[in-house]
């Protein structure tokens, strides 16, 4: 039986653009769909966090139910911009793998726009899975090459999550999952591996 890798970028993707999703209330999620990117009152001092995996961000939001994370986006941004946001981040935990001491870990996190997380996984019913979900929180000008350079489009999937929420309560988890978009394997380069952990 195949096993999932513990630390793999799972992504839905295409040669040109990976797909991350984002949770927010009405105020930030509508002007951002009709602008096709992330303008007040969304605030580029803070750390944003985006997600590859969609089930991920289900569990965060709650399937769109939480204060604040009521719709939810699929935002499409360039694979070069994804690809540099991993080069320049940093994991929010010293990890022995990635780094040969604290302190080349704590240099490297200040000197990081970026910083990676992994999360256990879910399943469709929420129930954390044995392997990992990459997070990947943006700041300073990581935030700015996202908002100005990467974004190629955002499309509001509210409805779509709402579909496959009911779904999931009436216990009918093959049709949640059917509805679920299909995420690979994303082709990390080796060095991206070995800086963020990765399985190989």
């Amino acid at each position: 039986m195949f096993q999932v890798p513990d630390r793999e970028v799972r992504a839905e993707f295409n040669a040109e653009t990976i797909t991350v999703y984002q949770a927010y209330g009405p105020d930030i999620a509508s002007p951002a769909v009709a602008a096709g990117t992330f303008v007040p009152p969304f605030k580029r001092e803070r750390m944003t966090w985006i997600k590859p995996s969609f089930r991920w961000m289900m569990y965060r939001s709650g399937w769109a139910t939480k204060p604040g994370q009521e719709r939810v986006l699929a935002v499409r941004i360039n694979r070069s911009g994804f690809e540099w946001a991993l080069a320049h981040a940093s994991l929010s935990h010293f990890d022995r793998r990635c780094h040969t001491s604290r302190e080349e870990w704590q240099a490297q996190q200040a000197a990081s726009p970026v910083r990676v997380q992994w999360d256990p996984e879910r399943g469709t019913n929420m129930t954390p899975l044995p392997h990992r979900a990459i997070q990947v929180g943006l700041s300073g000008e990581a935030v700015d090459r996202y908002v100005d350079e990467w974004i190629t489009g955002i499309d509001d999937i509210t409805e779509l999550v709402a579909e496959i929420r009911r779904n999931v309560r009436a216990g009918d988890l093959d049709k949640a999952d059917a509805a679920i978009p299909r995420e690979d394997a994303y082709p990390l380069p080796d060095a991206l591996r070995q800086r963020l952990g990765a399985s190989y």
